[in-house]
């Protein structure tokens, strides 16, 4: 189960979920020395601003300080390894996309030399987002079942585009392209940025993204038709999930989490569990997650995040073999 907080239940809903799940407030911090909360990606990015924006918060309820440190590389394993091998003592815990621990033992298997839930211990998701799919305003489909016509029509392959080749965005375009048997060919970027550019102006026929990345231009140069999350977005009412339109293979949602290396005690374990949840639906969080179209959103238990992970790395083992990708490297 998972405890998803919206603003308005910052301190109403999101409160009384927390007390039904029977998670207890932290009320003093656990560890006395200097914490290193480890992500993957470059400061400034989204990885890397959820997890400051955590530390932050944690201070004084976790551990009297918290740094966050980027262990920059690999697409992201470099910093998983690197709590794999720190120590289980609370001082280092990973803060990480869903991708690096679900996904990426399919798309790298000879890269991935770690496995979440036996080099590591699940604690807590810490936010949630939607990918969305897209097409520039110019384009004649108003709705997902008119694309779907539309590419149906075309006599050749259709480029779609996602921000990175091995993305979760890459193997939803596969799916949606399987299922209703068109010809979609994937045009990987690096980036979102650089895709939406190229949407904006035409050159794409359709991006599959994380929905934050494509909302500033939605209504002006992009039109997004549906959203990967199990309900609609608030922001965007109007907007169907994927789930509403026939495609319920498609609520993929991706999430940060948080993770501690093997063996760290149970205490400790519960201990980062309950200052995240408390964390995590003080009014400030949910303001500063939101702003980001992102929506706090924790594990009841850390066993429940390791179902989790579980549950969607079995999920997308077929997909990927199926998709016959193969990486560069």
């Amino acid at each position: 189960m998972n405890i998803v907080i919206g603003r308005r239940g910052a301190m109403g809903l999101g409160a009384a979920a927390i007390a039904a799940s029977g998670v207890r407030p932290a009320s003093a911090q656990t560890i006395n020395r200097t914490v290193r909360a480890i992500v993957g990606f470059p400061a400034g990015g989204s990885s890397d601003v959820v997890a400051r924006l955590y530390a932050d918060k944690l201070r004084g309820i976790y551990a009297q300080n918290i740094i966050v440190e980027g262990r920059v590389g690999a697409a992201g394993r470099i910093a998983v390894e690197a709590v794999k091998a720190g120590e289980a003592d609370g001082s280092i815990y990973l803060q990480t996309p869903a991708s690096m621990l679900t996904l990426q033992p399919h798309v790298f298997p000879r890269e991935v030399r770690y496995d979440a839930l036996t080099d590591l211990i699940p604690v807590s998701t810490v936010c949630t987002f939607p990918f969305a799919i897209a097409v520039p305003s110019s384009h004649p489909a108003k709705t997902l079942a008119e694309l779907i016509t539309w590419l149906k029509a075309q006599s050749g392959d259709v480029p779609f585009a996602s921000p990175a080749a091995g993305s979760a965005p890459h193997f939803l375009g596969v799916m949606l392209g399987k299922k209703i048997g068109a010809r979609l060919t994937h045009v990987p970027y690096r980036g979102a940025a650089p895709a939406m550019l190229d949407l904006v102006g035409g050159r794409l026929p359709v991006f599959v993204g994380v929905l934050g990345d494509i909302s500033p231009q939605h209504g002006s140069g992009a039109r997004m038709l549906a959203v990967s999350s199990v309900q609609r977005n608030p922001r965007y009412p109007d907007l169907p999930t994927f789930a509403e339109l026939g495609h319920p293979e498609m609520n993929k949602d991706e999430w940060f989490g948080a993770l501690l290396p093997a063996n760290t005690p149970a205490n400790i374990v519960g201990a980062l569990h309950a200052a995240i949840v408390q964390v995590a639906r003080s009014p400030d969080m949910v303001a500063a997650l939101d702003r980001l179209e992102y929506l706090p959103t924790v594990s009841d238990s850390p066993a429940d995040f390791a179902a989790r992970i579980r549950r969607e790395r079995e999920e997308w083992g077929p997909i990927v073999r199926e998709s016959g990708f193969q990486p560069e490297n």
